[in-house]
């Protein structure tokens, strides 16, 4: 079993260890041979020649992404030879032992470099080897980092991680739904949810007061390249708050966050400066302002709220030509409610909505949520749905907010895009382990793909109308 890494190397000169990881280098010098050995922590420089008789031989047949196991003897380098462009730069490794674990083909493009250059099509394509990039892997580090101490800190505030479920129910909130049919009862289909929205509201029902997960969320929306058909959210809810309850927790953990994993990281203001919807069109024209100082500063963070939206938008898809601008169960603010229920002066009407936003960037968003019955089905009344039409899609919502729902809030922030800015990153895909194309493919497993003839049958599906099967398996 592996027990050390590359990187705990570096502290064990004059120390015999066994080292596992691939080959990223070879450069046989005559009668010296030098690999660069790498594991996810990082590179040692290793160095056969006479000294090493038992394996010098052996290490000429190596060639890149070869998987290795050696034992020998870490050593310190002299003073001129130091790397100081590698954590591992002071030592360098002298083996006794190596055995090779298994080869490995030509890489179809250069896994030693931070890999921009390369088509993403290719990188997507062959991604297991893409990780391999030292810049991946710490990708993949910083969002393991950021969630434990996200998982950590929300524990001591009280918070429960609770998962919600992936397969639900279609209600019209916004984006397309992706559909799964059912086997067992044709005719009908599961969605994957677009967020766990309904959910989180209905575990404040169930009295458990403050919860959170990141929350795998499906949203089939239009090609757009920083779109992923799957991505995940920080998702959050907490029972007897306001506004400023959820929001200032929330600043607080996002100051604590980049103070501890992101030190070279300057926060521009604090407290965040907050910006009403109205000041932020009229001055920014955009309600996602870059409030940065200096914008080639790679270092500098300039978060921002965003609060005071309007409730609803004109939409002449809507049966009343009015539909929501964020999330039908926010509630207004207090002081519009009675406008709210009396389908009043819609236009004027403010939400309770708060979103977060990043160097110009919207990292998050959320809102008190209305949690009587009569003020969630008057927003859905304002857009124009029919009784018969509410009762089926959210009667569910209706009910348990009829039994004794708490006032409640929450907000979900945008877990990759955070990462991706974080990391100075320039798009979502570089912060995933597994992306999907800026189409919504994925070129690594060639999905979407037809099935067979036999499941849409079990299915109670039809190849007509588009959808293409494989011959039978």
């Amino acid at each position: 079993m592996k027990e050390l890494s590359i990187l705990e190397a570096k502290d064990l000169a004059g120390k015999e260890v066994t080292l596992y990881g691939w080959v990223a280098n070879r450069r046989d010098h005559g009668k010296l041979v030098f690999v660069d050995l790498r594991d996810r922590s990082g590179i040692i420089q290793v160095v056969f020649g006479p000294f090493t008789p038992d394996c010098y031989e052996q290490a000429q047949t190596l060639r890149n992404e070869w998987v290795v196991r050696m034992r020998g003897l870490v050593k310190e380098r002299p003073e001129k030879m130091v790397n100081p462009d590698i954590p591992t730069g002071r030592v360098e490794f002298e083996p006794r032992e190596l055995e090779i674990l298994n080869r490995s083909e030509t890489p179809p493009m250069p896994l030693d470099t931070e890999g921009y250059e390369i088509g993403e099509d290719t990188r997507h394509e062959w991604r297991y080897l893409d990780l391999r990039r030292a810049r991946l892997a710490r990708n993949m580090k910083a969002r393991h980092d950021g969630q434990l101490f996200v998982r950590n800190w929300l524990s001591e505030k009280g918070f429960l991680e609770i998962e919600t479920p992936i397969l639900t129910r279609s209600t019209p909130e916004g984006a397309r739904d992706y559909v799964v049919p059912s086997r067992l009862y044709p005719g009908t289909f599961y969605a994957l949810p677009q967020s766990p929205q309904q959910y989180k509201q209905l575990l404040m029902v169930a009295g458990m007061e403050r919860y959170f997960q990141f929350a795998r969320c499906f949203r089939d929306e239009d090609t757009r390249g920083d779109r992923q058909p799957e991505f995940t959210q920080l998702d959050m809810e907490m029972s007897f708050v306001e506004r400023e309850d959820v929001m200032a927790l929330n600043e607080q953990l996002l100051i604590d966050l980049v103070a501890k994993l992101y030190p070279q990281k300057r926060i521009q203001q604090v407290p965040f400066p907050r910006i009403s919807y109205a000041e932020a069109m009229a001055n920014y024209g955009t309600d996602r302002p870059d409030l940065r100082e200096d914008k080639n500063d790679l270092n500098l963070l300039a978060f921002c709220w965003v609060i005071d939206f309007p409730f609803f938008e004109k939409n002449e898809d809507s049966p009343s030509g009015w539909t929501f601008t964020h999330n039908p169960f926010s509630a207004p603010k207090p002081e519009h409610m009675d406008l709210l229920l009396k389908q009043e002066r819609v236009g004027d009407i403010l939400t309770t909505q708060y979103d977060i936003v990043l160097n110009g960037w919207e990292i998050g968003g959320g809102s008190i949520r209305n949690h009587t019955p009569e003020g969630l089905r008057a927003v859905f009344r304002i857009m124009g749905f029919e009784e018969q039409r509410i009762d089926e899609n959210f009667g569910h919502m209706l009910t348990a907010l009829a039994h004794g729902a708490p006032p409640h809030g929450g907000i979900a922030w945008g877990w990759d895009r955070l990462i991706a800015l974080l990391y100075n990153e320039p798009n979502i895909r570089e912060v995933l382990a597994f992306p999907k194309t800026g189409d919504a493919r994925d070129l690594m497993m060639h999905s979407p793909a037809p099935i067979s003839s036999r499941q849409l049958r079990e299915l109670h599906l039809s190849p007509e109308g588009g959808t293409r099967a494989r011959s039978d398996q």
